[in-house]
Parts: C-alpha cells; structure tokens; sequence
C-alpha cells in the first residue's frame, strides 16, 4: 500500500468490523519519535523562500523524505520549520 520510503510502511494493518458486519482496513497510529531520537547527519540554514522538499534535497538527496526532517526537528506541521535562516537538523535516514 505504501513505498518503502513511506512513513508508514512499517505502520501494522488493522480492521474494523462494523456491527453490520463490514470491514474497514487501516493502518494502526504512528507515534513521532522524539527529536533526540535521531543521529543526525548535518544541519541546513533555511534560504528565503525556501520549502521542506527543497531542504530534505539538499540535506537527504530526496524531496520526499521531507517527513524525517519535520521528525527530528520536532515539527508536525512543514511550515512551522520555515522561517528564513532557522537551522533544521538533516537526521541519518532509518530503514
């Protein structure tokens, strides 16, 4: 269901039985690791007008992997990392 770079590939399936008797598959909660859980592999200053893809780019190689970077700097939301030369942690990607 998800790619292998995915945040929730680990993620275990679940099923709901509806009293009808109807199930619904899902995938079970994910819990964000605490930044400090982390190896950190470098540190990126954010540019004016920069965005989370383009710094996990530069820091990770892949715009897609912009989640590890909200990760390990304690962010649920992108935006709030955003902020013209706030220096984000770049985490060692976990398999």
């Amino acid at each position: 269901m998800f790619g292998p770079e995915s945040r929730y590939v680990d993620l275990q399936d679940a099923v709901l039985v509806l009293a009808d008797g109807r199930e619904i598959a899902y995938k079970r909660r994910r819990f964000v690791p605490k930044p400090s859980e982390h190896q950190p592999i470098g540190v990126v200053v954010v540019a004016p007008a920069d965005r989370l893809d383009l710094v996990a780019t530069r820091g990770l190689g892949d715009p897609e992997q912009f989640w590890r970077v909200c990760d390990a700097n304690g962010a649920l939301e992108p935006g709030d990392l955003m902020q013209a030369g706030r220096r984000l942690t770049i985490p060692q990607p976990t398999p």
